[in-house]
């Protein structure tokens, strides 16, 4: 009697854990939902602001009530901002400093990833040890023994000044050897019976298989690189060594507080492309960052 009590109860118990277990789900759920709510509107709002702000007048962003939508939208901002200031040379300083900065990076971290994922060599933990501790350090940590070597080179306002110091990423390295790993070691081991070399191998086997994760990481670079202000603005002197971000600035500067829309507009030339980037890549932006999940 005492057993078939205690199953009834365990049955009893079972039964309202299934019942209870949809509401927490639905719980769960909303709470998700609102973080995700609560998430996009602190990132999209501001920039909903510059884009709205661009197409107002001066006396439209500055009336109160503040009108969420331009009551009389206008073009005038963009060719007033892009005269303002040479964003033609920005465009271009911007578009070397960033492809050539994002290449050095990925070509880089491919290579060293290959090397940490499938190598033999003394100290290779040691080495992975430092990579992952730098990680940790602040970029500003580097800016002065960086601007040192680049100053002794004679490298100041120069291409190579801006480009050289950030070729290497400790991020893209550990992402891309995360993702190397998890590439199927049979396929590997095939590849080196037919007598593939390792280059061969990377080339094509690694590189194809890790494709998302290389994309990930090369936007990422991409976007660093593109608004990228402190080091420029350090390592040039001259207005036509300015990159975008600088070039924003000191339309900021020269506006004043009078002309903000003159100002938004300018910042949508810094912002357009980046979206652009974001909604080709954003498939391969998710499974980059999942790639990795599978085997560490």
């Amino acid at each position: 009697m005492a057993v078939t009590n205690d199953l009834e109860r365990v049955i009893t118990l079972m039964t309202a854990r299934r019942r209870s277990q949809p509401l927490s789900l639905l719980l769960w759920r909303i709470a998700g939902y609102g973080a995700l709510v609560i998430a996009v509107v602190t990132i999209g709002l501001p920039v909903y602001w510059t884009v709205m702000a661009a197409f107002k007048t001066s006396r439209e962003i500055y009336s109160l009530p503040v009108t969420w939508w331009p009551a009389n939208p206008t073009l005038t901002n963009f060719p007033a901002a892009w005269q303002a200031a040479p964003f033609a040379r920005y465009y271009l300083n911007s578009f070397i400093t960033t492809f050539f900065g994002a290449a050095a990076e990925v070509i880089l971290a491919i290579f060293s990833a290959y090397a940490l994922a499938y190598l033999h060599f003394p100290r290779k933990d040691l080495v992975f040890l430092l990579l992952l501790a730098a990680l940790m350090i602040p970029v500003e940590i580097t800016i002065v023994p960086n601007y040192l070597t680049v100053a002794r080179l004679g490298w100041i306002n120069t291409y190579q000044g801006m480009i050289v110091p950030g070729a290497a990423i400790a991020y893209g390295t550990f992402l891309l050897r995360q993702a190397f790993l998890a590439v199927p070691h049979e396929i590997l081991e095939a590849a080196k019976v037919d007598g593939a070399g390792h280059f061969r191998v990377l080339a094509s086997i690694v590189v194809p298989i890790a494709q998302p994760a290389i994309v990930t990481m090369a936007l990422l670079s991409v976007v660093s690189k593109w608004n990228d202000f402190l080091w420029p603005l350090i390592v040039t002197n001259t207005t036509d060594m300015r990159t975008l971000p600088i070039g924003v600035f000191w339309l900021r500067n020269s506006e004043g507080l009078a002309n903000w829309g003159v100002v938004m507009a300018g910042s949508l030339f810094l912002i357009v492309p980046v979206l652009i980037g974001f909604l080709l890549a954003q498939r391969a932006i998710v499974e980059g960052m999942t790639a990795g999940a599978v085997k560490g």
